[in-house]
C-alpha cells in the first residue's frame, strides 16, 4: 500500500496532476556532527537519514518548493529552496516557496526515529544541505530523462540551463514547464548520487549576491501574514493573567463579576493563571485587568537577583561540591599549583529577556464536535506546537491542521509551545475560534529568560608565559543552557578542567540567541585578554600564539585584525579590543573600537571576520551578522532582568532597555572568508564575541576591567572611580 500524507500525495515517486508534475523525491544524506563541538546533532555520529523534498513544476513553468524551516527574519525560507533549486537547475524567478506540511517524518531533521521540525541553533542550512542538493539533482535527472524522450536524443547529449533542457548539437531546448505538462510518469523516479551533484564552481544560485530573499516583498508591502494578523469569522479574543511568581497557583475570587462584564464570553482557570475570553481585544484586556486572584506557593519565591551572584560565588568556592564535567585534559589542579604565576577572576551575566517584536499569540479553532481543530501560529517547533495543541484538546495530532505563519522574532523563545497550549485550552471551552494574545507585560513578567550566570576563571602560566593550567567553573540555574561555548578548542590549553555547578532558582529559563555562548565567550575572551596584559603581550599576538595549531581559526583572527588595522593606534579618546568565538560550526573574530564618556560606552566601529563554510546567500549572511552584533551589543550594554522574591520587576521597554538606533556603530564591516567547507550556522555566529571585544576595548582605553554584563552607566562609573 502506498504511503500517503494529509494531501493524499504519494510520498515516493512523482505524480501527474493539474497540468504539471509533483515530485516527491527521496534523498539520502549524512547528518553531520558539529565540527567544533557544542550541542551534538542526534547521537553525535554520522548517520544516514532520508528526507523527502517536495517540488511541483506546473505546465506554465512555475516551480513550487516546500520549505520545512520556520521563517523569523533569518532567511531560511529562501536559503533552503535555493539549495534545491541550484541542483535542479531552476530559474529562480520561476520559483514559488510555500511552507511544507507539518510532517516531521517527511520534512524533519535529526536521526532515524528522532526526526523533528524545529528551527533552532542555526541548524537549518547545515542539516538540510546535502539532502536538498541530492533531491534537486534527482529532479534534474528526471527532467533530463523526459527531455531525451521529448527531443528523441540520448540523455547523454543533454544538459540543463535555468529551467530548461538543452540539446547543444541541434540547438534545441525544451522548458521544464513544457516537459511537466506532457511527460510520462515512470514507475520510480531517478535517484541522484554524489556524482550527480554540481561542482561548486558551477553554482549559479548558491553564493550569488543577487538572489533576492523571498520573504522581503510581502514584509515590505504589508501582505506578510503573522498569526497576530489572522482574522476568522466569529473569532473571539483571549488573554491570560499569569502567575507573578513561577509555580504559584491561582484562586480566582471574583469569577461571577468577571463573567458579567461587557463582552466577556468565558473565564478559564489554568495551572499557571486565569484566562478570559471576550468579543474584542479591549474587552478581554479590561476583564484581565479586573481579575482578583489570590496566588499560593511558587518555587521561584526565594530568588533575588540582588543576592544571586553571592550564592553563585559561594557555590564556585565550595570545595566539597562537584560539578558536571564539560571538558577536561591533563592535570589542571596540579598544573595550577605548580604555575609560575596565577590569574583568577569572576565574570557575571544577568538574566536576559528575548524581546521578540511580536508578542506571543496563537489562533485555535475547535470543531463543534471537539474531534478536530485548526491552529494558526508562528513557531520554531511547529510539529511540537501541533502535538501540544492535540494533547490539550485530547485528540490525535492527525486531527489537528497546523498553519505555520511568519514569526515576528524567535531567538529560541518560540521553540516552546506554551502559548499554543494556552490558546487551545481557551478555545476548547467555547464554540468559536479564539485568538489568544500575550501583552508585552505578560511576555516579560512571565518570561523565559536566558539564565544569569557566574564564570569563575583560573589560570596559571609557566616560566615562558604560556598558559599551563586552565580551570573554569560555570554556576547558575538553567542546566545545559549555561554550558554552550565553554570549551576552548581553538586555544592550546593542555591542562584544563571545565565544569558546571547548578544552583536551582525555580525561574523559567530558555534558549536565547547563541544560548550560553554569549556569556561563556565573554568570560573566556576577557580572561585571555587579562592574562595577555598581565604577561605584557599584545592581546592579538597572545591569541595567535594560543592558536598556532588551528590554521583556519588563525586566518579568521588575522583577517579581523587586518581589517581593523590593529597595530595602528585609535584616535584620541578611543581604543580597540579583540575577541574570537565559534558558534554552530562558524568561526568568527571581531574588533570593537569604543569611547567612554560620563560612564556611557559608545561603540564606534566593529570589524568582523567570518568563516561559515560554503555560503548560500552572502547578502543574508551579512544581514544576519549585523543583526547578531547589534543584538549582542544591546545585551552587553543594557539588557537585564531584575527579580525580587521571585517576581520580575521590569514590565515593559521603559524598564527593560535594549539597543536603540543611536547605539548603532558608525561602521560595521564584515568580511566573509571564502571556504569549501560544508555550510555552518550563521544565525548566532557573530553575537558571542561582542562582550569580550567591548570589555577588552574599555580596558585598553581606561585600564579598568568590566566583568559584569550588562556594562550599564552605573557599573562603568563605579569601576572607573574605584
Amino acid at each position: 500500500m502506498t504511503e500517503k500524507n494529509e494531501t493524499g500525495i504519494s510520498r515516493r515517486g512523482f505524480l501527474k496532476a493539474a497540468g504539471g508534475v509533483t515530485f516527491a523525491v527521496a534523498a539520502y544524506a549524512l547528518l553531520p556532527k558539529l565540527p567544533f563541538g557544542g550541542e551534538a546533532e542526534a547521537s553525535g555520529e554520522f548517520v544516514e537519514k532520508e528526507i523527502n523534498a517536495w517540488v511541483r513544476i506546473a505546465a506554465d513553468g512555475k516551480i513550487t518548493i516546500y520549505n520545512p524551516a520556520a521563517e523569523m527574519g533569518q532567511g531560511s525560507m529562501t536559503a533552503l529552496p535555493i539549495i534545491l533549486a541550484e541542483e535542479m537547475d531552476a530559474d529562480w524567478y520561476d520559483v514559488r516557496i510555500e511552507n511544507s506540511p507539518i510532517e516531521p517524518d517527511i520534512y524533519g531533521s535529526g536521526s532515524p526515529g528522532r526526526l523533528a521540525m524545529i528551527t533552532v541553533g542555526s541548524r537549518s542550512v547545515r542539516t538540510y544541505y546535502d539532502s536538498l542538493r541530492l533531491a534537486g539533482a534527482s529532479v534534474r535527472k528526471a527532467m533530463l530523462d523526459a527531455g531525451a524522450k521529448k527531443l528523441g536524443v540520448p540523455v547523454s547529449e543533454l544538459t540543463t540551463g535555468p529551467s530548461v533542457v538543452i540539446h547543444k548539437k541541434s540547438d534545441n531546448r525544451v522548458s521544464y514547464g513544457e516537459l511537466a505538462g506532457s511527460m510520462e510518469i515512470p514507475a520510480s523516479p531517478p535517484k541522484a548520487t554524489l556524482a550527480d551533484l554540481k561542482d561548486p564552481k558551477d553554482f549559479r544560485l548558491i553564493g550569488n549576491q543577487r538572489v533576492p530573499r523571498s520573504d522581503i516583498p510581502a514584509k515590505t508591502d504589508g501582505s506578510a501574514m503573522y498569526s497576530i494578523d489572522v482574522r476568522l469569522p466569529g473569532m473571539a479574543y483571549g488573554m491570560i493573567s499569569h502567575s507573578p511568581v513561577n509555580g504559584a497557583k491561582p484562586s480566582l475570587k471574583n469569577a461571577a463579576s468577571i463573567r458579567s462584564m461587557k463582552g466577556v464570553l468565558g473565564v478559564v482557570e489554568l495551572d499557571q493563571g486565569v484566562g478570559v475570553i471576550a468579543e474584542s481585544v479591549e474587552e478581554a484586556l479590561a476583564a484581565k485587568n479586573a481579575l482578583d486572584i489570590a496566588w499560593a506557593g511558587g518555587e521561584a519565591r526565594g530568588h533575588n537577583t540582588g543576592s544571586m551572584f553571592d550564592e553563585y560565588a559561594a557555590a564556585a568556592s565550595d570545595a566539597s561540591r562537584s560539578g558536571s564535567s564539560l571538558d577536561s585534559a591533563g592535570d589542571a589542579a596540579g598544573a595550577l599549583s605548580r604555575a609560575e604565576k596565577k590569574y583568577s577572576a569572576d565574570y557575571l551575566n544577568d538574566h536576559a529577556y528575548h524581546a521578540q517584536m511580536e508578542p506571543l499569540n496563537a489562533v485555535v479553532s475547535v470543531a463543534s464536535d471537539g474531534k478536530s481543530a485548526e491552529v494558526w501560529a508562528g513557531s520554531q517547533a511547529p510539529d511540537g506546537a501541533r502535538s501540544a495543541a492535540a494533547r490539550v484538546l485530547g485528540i490525535d495530532r492527525s486531527k489537528v491542521k497546523y498553519n505555520q505563519m511568519y514569526l515576528g522574532g524567535g531567538f529560541g523563545r518560540r521553540s516552546n509551545s506554551d502559548y499554543v497550549e494556552e490558546a487551545a485550552a481557551l478555545a476548547k471551552t467555547i464554540n468559536r475560534p479564539v485568538k489568544m494574545m500575550w501583552t508585552r507585560e505578560d511576555d516579560i513578567t512571565f518570561g523565559q529568560f536566558r539564565p544569569g550566570s557566574l564564570q569563575r576563571m583560573e589560570a596559571g602560566v609557566d616560566s615562558k608565559g604560556n598558559i599551563a593550567a586552565w580551570r573554569y567553573t560555570i554556576v547558575g540555574t538553567g542546566g545545559g543552557l549555561l554550558t554552550s561555548g565553554a570549551e576552548s578548542q581553538f586555544y592550546d590549553l593542555p591542562n584544563r578542567l571545565v565544569e558546571r555547578r547548578d544552583v536551582e532558582a525555580g525561574i523559567r529559563t530558555k534558549h536565547w540567541r547563541a544560548v550560553g555562548h554569549g556569556a561563556n565567550k565573554f568570560a573566556i575572551e576577557a580572561f585571555i585578554d587579562e592574562i595577555a596584559h598581565g604577561e605584557g603581550v599584545d592581546p592579538y599576538e597572545f591569541r595567535r600564539r594560543l592558536m598556532a595549531k588551528q590554521p583556519r581559526a588563525l586566518k579568521v583572527l588575522d583577517t579581523a585584525a587586518e581589517m581593523a588595522d590593529w597595530s595602528k593606534p585609535s584616535p584620541k579618546g578611543r581604543a580597540k579590543g579583540i575577541a574570537f568565538a565559534e558558534r554552530s560550526g562558524s568561526l568568527c573574530a571581531g574588533v570593537c573600537e569604543v569611547s567612554v564618556a560620563d560612564g556611557r560606552i559608545r561603540v564606534h566601529k566593529i570589524w568582523c571576520a567570518l568563516d561559515s563554510g560554503q555560503v548560500i546567500q552572502p547578502d543574508n549572511v551579512i544581514a544576519q551578522s549585523e543583526g547578531n552584533m547589534l543584538m549582542g551589543l544591546g545585551n552587553v550594554l543594557y539588557e537585564s532582568v531584575t527579580i525580587r522574591s521571585g517576581k520580575v520587576v521590569e514590565t515593559n521597554f521603559d524598564g527593560y532597555n535594549i539597543a536603540r538606533i543611536e547605539d548603532t556603530p558608525d561602521l560595521i564591516e564584515i568580511k566573509i572568508i571564502p571556504s569549501n567547507e560544508p555550510p555552518a550556522g550563521v544565525g548566532e555566529a557573530a553575537l558571542p564575541f561582542i562582550g569580550g571585544a567591548v570589555s577588552n576595548a574599555v580596558f585598553a582605553l581606561t585600564g579598568k576591567r568590566l566583568r559584569h554584563i550588562p556594562f550599564t552607566r552605573e557599573k562603568v562609573l563605579k569601576e572607573l572611580s574605584g
